[in-house]
């Protein structure tokens, strides 16, 4: 079962770039030393994840991707559930965290900041859903309404409680996911990283898209966000212009043929939202876009057009499940025939 929710189908390296799903490819252009790239390709966080660096020499590169790779490692090691020793695993398993590692504590407090904005609809324990509907799929059933009334008990964001010197779940069910937040954590990890490590030009992918600097034709970075019903397609190009971008939708894991029940879900029914195929947000960090991203498929249209409008240098563009497509004023789209 996939964990990786999103995919970003173009990611623009300059002039003669080329497009590749999933990744990035350089044409054959010539390109001077200061724009040479270096690019490295992983599975982490289960996603496929690419870095690009731009502007250093090869050996310099190198190390910097090396860094930024191992920020990714430890983001896996605090926040993976599929680790049993980290430090999540021990959370859920045993209700209290004792010194928490600053990063997970600096997930958790934006994890709080986007269910207050939200009003609740980004919620970090819907685990036990998500537990509850990949158990039924390997009984190849869905729940049943009474199945999915009993765990949605359970679900709670205010049932966290966090300190500096330890993280604790209030309820004996509670259990907590930062698959939909923490990608993005990485991604702002690994570009941090990069910039300390001298890089000024590169672009990060690593299921969230983060940026340093510009393209070598002195552009933004461009990235193609993919169609939700089309996986060899995107629906809109745009320009990061500096900001992150992440995307939620209903494709990439789903529990039924037609999407309507897939790894998003609404805390308030147990069941996934109804109205979004899938969100695609921009923002200052990629963690921000990240959790806004989920929160937005929960609020629908009007909730998140509303929201976006509140926050700075915050912007959404959002595919209903009929194709129709919408976007904040600030979203910036470019028109697909001047980069086809």
């Amino acid at each position: 079962m996939s964990l990786n929710r999103r995919r970003f189908l173009s990611l623009s390296l300059g002039r003669g770039a080329a497009a590749l799903a999933g990744g990035f490819a350089l044409s054959g252009a010539k390109n001077s030393p200061s724009e040479a790239a270096v690019t490295r390709r992983a599975w982490a966080l289960g996603s496929d994840v690419s870095m690009t660096v731009m502007g250093l020499p090869a050996d310099r590169a190198e190390r910097a991707l090396d860094a930024a790779f191992a920020e990714l490692e430890l983001v896996e090691q605090l926040m993976s559930l599929y680790r049993p020793r980290s430090q999540l695993c021990r959370l859920n398993r045993e209700r209290i965290l004792h010194q928490p590692h600053p990063y997970f504590l600096a997930v958790l407090a934006m994890a709080e900041q986007t269910s207050r904005q939200s009003e609740g609809a980004f919620d970090i324990t819907v685990q036990p859903l998500w537990q509850l509907f990949a158990d039924c799929q390997k009984q190849n059933r869905l729940p049943a309404d009474n199945e999915i009334v009993s765990v949605r008990s359970a679900v709670d964001w205010r049932a966290v409680e966090v300190s500096r010197g330890q993280i604790r779940l209030r309820a004996p069910a509670t259990a907590i996911t930062l698959n939909g937040i923490a990608q993005g954590f990485a991604a702002d990890r690994a570009v941090a990283t990069l910039r300390d490590h001298g890089v000024e030009h590169a672009l990060v992918n690593s299921g969230e898209i983060g940026c340093l600097g510009r393209k070598p034709d002195g552009d933004d970075w461009t990235v193609g966000v993919q169609h939700p019903r089309e996986p060899d397609a995107f629906v809109a190009l745009t320009s990061l212009q500096g900001r992150s971008l992440a995307t939620s939708g209903d494709y990439e894991t789903a529990f039924s043929e037609d999407f309507s029940k897939n790894h998003i879900f609404d805390p308030r029914t147990g069941h996934s939202p109804s109205e979004l195929a899938s969100v695609s947000i921009a923002a200052p960090t990629a963690m921000q876009a990240d959790a806004l991203s989920t929160a937005a498929m929960v609020l629908g249209a009007d909730r998140t057009l509303a929201l976006m409008e509140s926050l700075p240098d915050v912007d959404a563009l959002l595919v209903l499940k009929q194709g129709r497509v919408l976007r904040s004023q600030g979203f910036f789209q470019i028109e697909k025939r001047d980069h086809g």
